[in-house]
């Protein structure tokens, strides 16, 4: 069949978006781009796409925006929920039109970033543009164009609400073109109806998708369902190339056979770094000298991503080395980059990640097989829905290089061969549903309306709701009513809210700097009760830990317990309202997190603060950035009640370093950390002043480059 040609769209939009595209490389469109541009893409129509990965959605997306940008002189923006997507997308923006004045926004939740004014396009995560819309941006009213991104994680429990309400609320502020972009799901009529667009649906995909399911040394592809029970199978299913026992070193081999790199998908972060060790010691004998070369360069960066590397920086630099990469959520950032970068450059051969990271991140392969079909959440063991399953799948085949990709299931014995066939193979997508009807949900942004000034009254509140996707799939009112009555209960004892009239609220000074500041009220509430009282460090730390924001905790360990309960015997004048947090908070486990906290003050290496509290590198600095964030907000809140702060200052400087408080003075220097402070620290170098006069021994411990520019900026 024929594809409209790119040049179709000469003379009816500016001449630089069709030369870009050519400039691509590009000289057709896919079917969905074709059938979004008959849908009213270009005379600025509402589109929604549900179609899979790879079919030229963001080509739909970035014609949308450029052509609000130069043709109506309007600003566009491009909002997703995962950070990387964010800034992976602006990248590719940058590159494709230099003349646009593009900006990213993902970061700092406090600030109106006034600097955006002048940026034509603009590139937002999901949290980032709500706080700016907290923060009284005054640009919304000239959006022309806005992209949602991963539209279906609305049926995420935790990013969906904020995602929802965002949608709810510029849908009702902007007078915009909006284009939805989804993978498929099984209500996409009913989202899009919603967001009222035009649906353009297509399973068009670039690269063939074969299905199939592993079992020994063979996959069964389609038909499997044909199998009987006790049919002999051994007749049937193609066989993999190779050697081993393993089926999943029997896919590896297949597909490095084929000069293919696969992914793998485990249940656990332990599962993925089990299977990588076990792969690794295969994929090296199948590696080219040239690539060892390199990948041992790879291995010598991710080993020292830190001053002292952990365990896991030493087993992840390991297997790097033989080609293979585990990828979770404990790795560094800068690891994480350094092993996606490497897997799209075809240098790393395989990666074993976990499931939960198979959807935020652009990392496709030839070969993809889901190893675990079932994991724990919250303690629950369950499968991975439909949809889920749907995506990790569909990572399968690289358009540029492949013409087919294969997405593989692993059977642990041939009964399961045809239930997994039909429960994931011949699947049909599931619906999504609005995850908005929950109390701790909606907490923050009940109060965010009633500080905005968006809607103050009950009735203004519920009938804004009404517009949500909740309120589009659920008509009674009832149970919304309900959840709304007891959050203005909880917001007024807590004096963030007060009540101006019979059905009228609005926000105290300090209730409006919790919007802003954009903290669970429940966290600042507790924020609020011991500011006052919290002095010494452990306390301070107390404070920080015991909050919504840092969640999840580490593991309590035998120390915390035992601390803890002296810790509450030396505190029991306290008030009370610590039993009523007792209940809603996780006190044992916030306090072991604050020792955690309290031992990177005390200088101890990450390595062993990870295996102290079986933690991992990337969720310890993950920690590190909620801490300064919730403490800057204690910090900001204890300004208003006028309590008295520099303990809190002190801590929060050393919590950002990682050092004892007699290192404060040497960190204001750039280029000194926590080990270099240390050092001339125990050199008899213990302030700035001392430095000016011992420059012979700065130099003996720094080296002259790194002096250079430690005395540049005390002169």
């Amino acid at each position: 069949m024929h594809h409209m040609d790119v040049s179709y769209l000469s003379g009816k939009v500016p001449k630089e978006i069709v030369e870009s595209i050519l400039a691509r490389g590009i000289k057709t469109f896919t079917p969905p781009q074709e059938k979004a541009i008959e849908n009213g893409l270009i005379e600025y129509g509402n589109i929604m796409v549900a179609s899979p990965t790879a079919s030229g959605k963001t080509l739909i997306a970035e014609m949308a925006c450029v052509n609000s940008i130069l043709s109506r002189r309007k600003k566009a923006i491009y909002i997703a929920p995962m950070r990387a997507l964010v800034s992976e997308k602006f990248e590719r923006f940058k590159a494709d039109y230099p003349f646009i004045k593009a900006a990213m926004s993902i970061g700092d939740l406090d600030s109106s970033d006034n600097w955006l004014e002048s940026y034509e396009m603009m590139f937002f995560s999901t949290e980032k543009l709500d706080s700016l819309i907290r923060h009284g941006v005054d640009w919304l009213g000239s959006v022309g164009c806005i992209v949602f991104d991963e539209v279906h994680m609305l049926g995420d429990a935790s990013r969906g609400p904020t995602l929802e309400l965002l949608i709810t609320k510029l849908m009702e502020r902007c007078d915009a073109q909006i284009i939805a972009l989804s993978a498929t799901v099984g209500n996409a009529e009913e989202l899009s109806k919603w967001l009222r667009s035009k649906l353009v649906v297509s399973d068009y995909r670039p690269v063939e998708l074969k299905k199939g399911i592993v079992y020994g040394s063979k996959v069964y592809f389609d038909g499997v369902d044909t199998i009987e029970k006790g049919e002999d199978i051994a007749s049937l299913g193609t066989p993999l190339n190779g050697t081993s026992k393993d089926p999943e070193i029997r896919v590896v081999e297949d597909t490095l056979g084929m000069g293919k790199q696969v992914l793998i998908f485990f249940s656990s972060k332990r599962n993925a770094e089990a299977a990588s060790l076990r792969i690794a010691k295969k994929v090296s004998q199948l590696t080219s000298k040239d690539e060892m070369a390199s990948l041992s360069e790879l291995g010598d960066l991710i080993l020292n991503a830190l001053d002292n590397p952990t365990e896991q920086c030493r087993k992840l630099s390991a297997v790097v080395r033989e080609g293979v990469a585990f990828h979770h959520a404990g790795l560094l950032n800068l690891q994480r980059s350094y092993v996606e970068d490497a897997f799209r450059s075809n240098l790393i051969k395989v990666v074993c990640s976990t499931t939960t990271l198979g959807m935020g991140i652009n990392m496709p392969a030839h070969t993809v097989l889901v190893r675990d079909v079932s994991r724990f959440d919250d303690g629950v063991s369950g499968m991975i829905g439909i949809n889920e399953m749907l995506q990790l799948l569909g990572r399968a085949g690289r358009p540029e290089y492949d013409t087919e990709g294969r997405a593989l299931l692993l059977a642990k014995n041939s009964e399961r061969i045809g239930e997994l066939y039909s429960t994931y193979i011949n699947a049909e997508p599931v619906p999504i549903d609005s995850k908005l009807g929950i109390v701790s949900v909606l907490r923050t942004h009940v109060l965010a309306f009633i500080a905005e000034k968006f809607a103050d009254t009950k009735e203004s509140i519920l009938a804004f709701l009404s517009k949500s996707f909740y309120g589009h799939q659920n008509t009674d009112r009832r149970h919304m009513s309900e959840i709304v009555d007891e959050i203005l209960d909880e917001l007024i004892e807590w004096k963030f809210v007060e009540q101006t009239g019979p059905d009228s609220y609005a926000a105290t000074k300090i209730g409006a700097r919790v919007s802003e500041l954009y903290i669970d009220p429940l966290s600042a509430a507790w924020l609020v009760s011991a500011i006052g009282r919290a002095n010494d460090t452990t306390s301070i730390l107390y404070t920080i830990a015991n909050t919504m924001e840092m969640r999840p905790h580490v593991k309590v360990t035998a120390e915390a317990e035992t601390e803890f309960a002296t810790y509450r015997y030396m505190n029991r004048e306290m008030p009370s309202e610590y039993e009523m947090y007792d209940a809603r908070y996780e006190t044992d486990k916030a306090f072991s997190t604050a020792l955690m906290l309290r031992d990177w003050t005390d200088e101890m290496h990450e390595g062993d603060l990870v295996k102290k509290y079986s933690t991992t590198p990337g969720a310890l600095y993950a920690k590190l950035r909620n801490a300064d964030w919730v403490l800057y907000s204690a910090i900001e809140l204890g300004r208003i009640m006028k309590r008295p702060l520099h303990s809190f200052i002190d801590v929060r400087v050393r919590l950002r370093y990682g050092i004892k408080e007699e290192l404060l003075d040497l960190v204001r220097l750039e280029q000194i950390g926590r080990v270099r402070a240390r050092l001339l620290y125990s050199n008899g170098i213990r302030k700035v002043v001392d430095i000016r006069s011992n420059r012979e021994r700065v130099v003996s411990l720094l080296g002259k480059e790194l002096s250079r520019k430690i005395f540049e900026q005390i002169d």
